[in-house]
């Protein structure tokens, strides 16, 4: 019997397939802004990659406890440097792998992560008075009429406020030497007795320099001392061409896939498009607003949910075609290939997910952000297959386009 066609039924449709199309069309244009869009990993972005080793050095013993630390002090010291997404993790037993990606100062950055950092005061005796644990606060700044270069400004906590007031009271007219990392930066002699716990590190640098210096001193000192044991730049010319040709070949599948399910499955493999760009625009989206980073590995991983994506779709036309064949209409059809349909897609999609869960937890780098891109992928394809194909399909049928079983590529 054949569907009288109902306009405003048919409207509705035409206007979500719209929509679907718009939002695939921002998702991409957004995806494709290197800036505001989607973070790039170190393999697509280039940027910096170091691997450090800690040494025992006198009574710093190399452990779990001091790698940990070791590592926040680091972060630290990247967060000021405004890197999004850097990989800061154990390697081994005593070394740290360091990736930053979209480095704007590359020198800056590898000057600045390995360096100790330990701050010591010492007065004309030798005598260590107090140290950089005592600091509470560090910040560069200019004082243009007094003197042509800038300074960073201290402050201790209440017992470094102690120790160096002590220290100035003792040392009135006398020098206080002041080094970073066993290199003396300034000697200033005390004209004052300072109680508020306040002091100056004058000396010949830029405001960059005093900048830098600051930022060292605000993160803290490294726990153990860390060599460097390979560096390199990694060039974005490289990573952005192979992310051109994964893009492409991404494309090139996905309109293939997609005159396949025309083909073999008609008016229902147009629909089946519509839900796939859907469920790309959604992956979009999701990678550009959620902390995720996308990486060449990542790439793969969201190929690969386009293609469980299409899988879903083929199993639910395939038992709509199956009831079809039964003698059932074409409204209980497809109702009762959605049901049927579901617990296998269930059961396959599950268990992909326990996967990229275990990937995620025990792996590291470029295999996590598979696992993420995987999983993002996999609950976004669940969705589009499962309730966006049904409700287009519904419309579909309820607006009188779907007459016969013709429609979904049943041969009558």
């Amino acid at each position: 019997m054949k569907k009288t066609f109902n306009p405003g039924r048919f409207l509705v449709l035409v206007l979500l397939c719209l929509l679907i199309l718009v939002s695939g069309y921002y998702a991409f244009q957004n995806a494709a802004d290197r800036e505001e869009g989607i973070r790039r990993g170190l393999d697509i972005a280039g940027g910096l990659y170091v691997l450090l080793e800690a040494v025992e050095t006198g009574d710093q013993e190399v452990d779990d406890e001091a790698i940990d630390r070791a590592i926040a002090v680091i972060r630290n010291r990247v967060d000021e440097l405004g890197v999004a997404e850097p990989v800061i993790a154990p390697q081994g037993d005593d070394r740290i792998r360091i990736e930053l990606p979209d480095l704007d100062d590359v020198e800056q950055a590898r000057e600045i992560i390995g360096r100790t950092a330990m701050l010591t005061f010492v007065g004309p005796d030798g005598e260590e008075i107090v140290t950089g644990a005592n600091l509470t606060r560090a910040r560069a700044e200019r004082q243009p009429e007094m003197s042509p270069y800038p300074f960073v400004s201290l402050e201790f906590d209440r017992e470094g406020a102690v120790l160096f007031e002590e220290a100035t009271r003792e040392y009135f007219g006398e020098p206080i030497a002041i080094y970073l990392d066993d290199e003396k930066i300034s000697e200033p002699v005390v004209r004052a007795v300072i109680t508020d716990g306040q002091a100056t590190i004058e000396g010949r640098f830029d405001f960059e320099e005093a900048s830098q210096l600051a930022l060292l001193l605000r993160s803290g000192s490294l726990p153990v001392e860390l060599r460097e044991l390979e560096s390199r730049l990694v060039g974005p010319t490289l990573g952005q061409r192979t992310e051109e040709i994964a893009a492409s070949a991404a494309a090139i599948g996905l309109v293939l896939v997609l005159f396949f399910m025309i083909i073999y499955y008609r008016l229902a493999g147009i629909i089946a498009g519509m839900a796939l760009v859907f469920y790309i625009s959604m992956v979009l989206w999701a990678l550009t607003y959620l902390p995720t980073t996308l990486t060449l590995p990542g790439i793969a991983g969201l190929i690969l949910s386009i293609g469980m994506a299409v899988d879903a779709n083929v199993i639910i036309f395939e038992r709509i075609k199956d009831e079809l064949r039964s003698g059932r209409t074409i409204r209980s059809a497809m109702e009762s290939g959605f049901q049927r349909a579901f617990p296998a897609i269930l059961d396959a999609n599950v268990t992909t997910l326990i996967i990229t869960v275990i990937l995620f937890t025990m792996a590291s780098g470029p295999v996590r952000g598979f696992a993420v891109t995987l999983f993002i992928g996999i609950i976004c394809s669940m969705f589009t297959a499962i309730v966006l194909t049904r409700i287009l399909l519904r419309l579909a049928l309820k607006s009188g386009i779907i007459g016969s079983g013709a429609y979904v590529g049943v041969k009558i």
